[in-house]
């Protein structure tokens, strides 16, 4: 027992320390790929590289390899250099400021990655605004639909593989070069966040642990006023998959709701109807499951889970699995942000896709209301 609450607190205190690093490794790895393009390499997934009928959707989708792989490679040994930067950062000692007045140009960034420095004041809000930035970028505004797609897609391949079906190769619709690379972005669209969390509670005399502080309180964060927000947010998760799952529901049955009977024929005659449907089940099992956030049965599993029923569920299980699908959806939902006919009220109302972002904010509002309510006193702080 002594030694899974050891190793517990261990990895309480540990991320804050690598989250940084790991960040400037992706963005390391990442502007090497982005040189290597600007070089003539092959495999740039953007634009001239990326599937012909997925460019009009992408918001890269004009760009070039000439033009955009050196603003790649740009971009990312910088944010490699900041993130080094903020990972070097420990509460105490001198100010940012005046440490890079003292140094030559030329030395700055090896001052400041050597340093144990601690920003304050305009600095830590810009060099918060830009770690933000990049983290909302790389999840919500470059990725599209297409990783919600493969996700979405892939049980549904992997319980239809022993019949054969769908008779498709998964590997090369779903998840093709640029959709990976859809992927890797996401990814370190996370580690970003994971940086900017940790900076954000070491420069703010938080907990790196939970955020939580000796010196100030937040209502809101108790666990009976997160109780409060988090049901709400539960079941707007939960209603808005219904909706998107009853019109898929529909054209399976053959009912043409809000969409063309010319249409609703053809997915009739390529079969892609019964892949919408099965779709559609998942996602309101998704929103079903969404309402264990709120419910004993998301604390304790229910008699109906065999050999795990009465037993505790791990915090962790739900909150990683949810905060992955809210991840996922975000970048979903601000491709349907991006392309929606807004003056067109009729068209944006009744279109499934203009609710996601929705759906993704309240997941992961609900999400957070889940951990908060759940996460009991901090190993690391020891406050409650």
């Amino acid at each position: 027992m002594e030694t899974t609450t050891n190793t517990q607190r261990a990895t309480t205190v540990r991320w804050p320390r690598w989250a940084a690093y790991a960040a400037a490794a992706w963005s390391l790895l990442y502007g090497g790929l982005g040189l290597y393009w600007a070089l003539g390499g092959v495999g740039f997934p953007f634009g001239e590289g990326d599937i012909p009928d997925a460019r009009a959707e992408s918001l890269l989708g004009a760009s070039t390899a000439a033009g955009t792989a050196p603003v790649i490679a740009a971009l990312g040994f910088a944010g490699a250099a900041l993130a080094l930067i903020m990972a070097r950062v420990r509460p105490g000692g001198a100010a940012l400021a005046p440490t890079t007045a003292r140094v030559r140009s030329r030395d700055a960034v090896l001052a400041l990655t050597t340093a144990r420095v601690r920003p304050r004041g305009a600095i830590r809000v810009a060099v918060l605004a830009t770690a933000w930035l990049a983290a909302f970028t790389l999840v919500g505004l470059i990725p599209d639909a297409r990783v919600l797609t493969a996700v979405a897609y892939a049980p549904i391949v992997l319980v239809g593989l022993p019949f054969g079906w769908p008779d498709v190769n998964y590997f090369e619709v779903a998840l093709p070069w640029p959709v990976l690379n859809l992927i890797l972005c996401l990814a370190g669209g996370v580690l970003w966040a994971g940086a900017a969390l940790a900076f954000q509670r070491r420069t703010g005399d938080s907990c790196g642990g939970c955020g939580r502080s000796e010196h100030r309180s937040a209502t809101w964060t108790a666990p009976a006023s997160a109780a409060r927000w988090g049901r709400w947010a539960a079941y707007t998760a939960f209603v808005i998959p219904l909706f998107y799952a009853v019109i898929r529901w529909a054209w399976a049955l053959n009912i043409p709701l809000l969409f063309s009977e010319e249409g609703l024929r053809w997915l009739h005659q390529t079969g892609l109807v019964w892949a919408g449907a099965a779709l559609a089940t998942l996602a309101a099992g998704g929103g079903v499951l969404t309402l264990g956030l709120v419910h004993r049965w998301g604390e304790v599993w229910p008699r109906w889970v065999l050999g795990l029923r009465g037993r505790r569920v791990p915090p962790a299980f739900p909150v990683t699995f949810a905060s992955t699908v809210t991840v996922v959806l975000m970048s979903a939902g601000t491709e349907a942000v991006r392309i929606t006919k807004w003056s067109d009220p009729v068209a944006w109302m009744s279109s499934p896709m203009t609710y996601w972002p929705i759906w993704a904010v309240a997941l992961g509002v609900a999400t957070l209301g889940y951990h908060l309510r759940r996460r009991g006193r901090c190993r690391h702080c020891g406050l409650l």
